[in-house]
């Protein structure tokens, strides 16, 4: 799903004009980065958490020369799914039956 797909999802589900739905994925996109900028975790009820975490540097290996390298230190963002989204995501319901996709129909 892009960008303009969910400004789109927006303008038809809720009800705003295409300018107020791009502005408010836009505002909310940008709120995102500039949380995750300053280190900070973000969130999402239902659907997961980004995390920024630091990386030490290390001794890498170039793998075509083998010569070494240093990797610097560096801050990478990984994302841990909800278990409402995974519960989603593996087709099952509360209880641990699984439920039939609409597609499997």
């Amino acid at each position: 799903m892009t960008k303009a797909e969910i400004v789109e999802q927006i303008y038809e589900q809720v009800g705003f004009s295409k300018k107020e739905s791009a502005e408010l994925v836009e505002k909310v996109f940008e709120s995102i980065k500039e949380t995750l900028a300053r280190g900070e975790k973000v969130k999402i009820s239902g659907f997961g958490n980004f995390v920024v975490r630091c990386k030490n540097a290390r001794k890498g290996r170039n793998p075509q020369t083998g010569q070494e390298i240093l990797l610097e230190a560096r801050r990478v963002l990984t994302f841990k799914p909800s278990l409402v989204l995974k519960t989603i995501l593996n087709g099952e319901e509360e209880g641990g039956v699984v439920a039939l996709a609409a597609d499997d129909e």
